[in-house]
């Protein structure tokens, strides 16, 4: 028998999911999470053989809880609406071994379940086509000022951190802001997480 944890925050596909699974024969949904923390003391608890996680999730993300619970013996399937390069490459980094799009058909889900639990790997498609796609093109350096941007600080503070004057840190930023093409500040910092720029 599969055991499975279920981790989604909407409450009626968590029933729909938990329902779907429970009537595969060598399947039982032991456990369901609706956001990161739970799955992750549920995981903890019951060590199952495969967790079904959502990304976008209230307190801790279904890719946060997945990189927590890394090495726990528990196979983690992303099930998400997302098919965002940078979600899927901070999946893999976190040994996913499968990441599903929920317009897939649902007996998908199930023959992904067998399929990971044969030892494979299972990833939606379209995914892939994107992963081999775009580099930064940022520099370290560059990379380094728009990190601290996103951690909230200003140009002084930047500044200050990277031993450089505030106007070496403006023609950072007005670089950075060109060779991502976006027209401020929160659009880079969007744009860089959703292409898994970010550390």
């Amino acid at each position: 028998m599969i055991r499975i944890v279920i981790a989604e925050d909407q409450q009626m596909l968590l029933g729909a999911f938990g329902s779907l699974l429970n009537l595969e024969e060598d399947m039982e949904v032991i456990g369901k999470a609706s956001n990161g923390e739970e799955a992750v003391t549920l995981v903890k608890k019951f060590l199952p053989d495969v967790c079904i996680m959502d990304i976008e999730m209230p307190g801790k993300s279904g890719l946060e809880a997945a990189e927590e619970i890394k090495g726990l013996g528990c196979k983690v399937i992303i099930l998400t609406t997302f098919a965002r390069t940078g979600y899927f490459q901070r999946a893999l980094k976190a040994g996913v071994s499968g990441y599903l799009l929920k317009d897939s058909p649902s007996e998908e889900l199930a023959s992904s379940i067998r399929n990971v639990m044969a030892g494979r790997r299972i990833f939606a498609p379209e995914l892939m086509d994107d992963v081999y796609g775009e580099e930064n093109p940022l520099t370290d350096r560059e990379k380094e000022v728009l990190e601290l941007v996103a951690d909230g600080k200003n140009t002084k503070e930047i500044a200050e951190e990277l031993s450089i004057k505030t106007g070496t840190v403006r023609n950072y930023i007005s670089i950075i802001l060109d060779k991502l093409e976006v027209k401020n500040r929160i659009e880079a910092i969007t744009q860089s997480k959703e292409k898994g720029w970010f550390k």
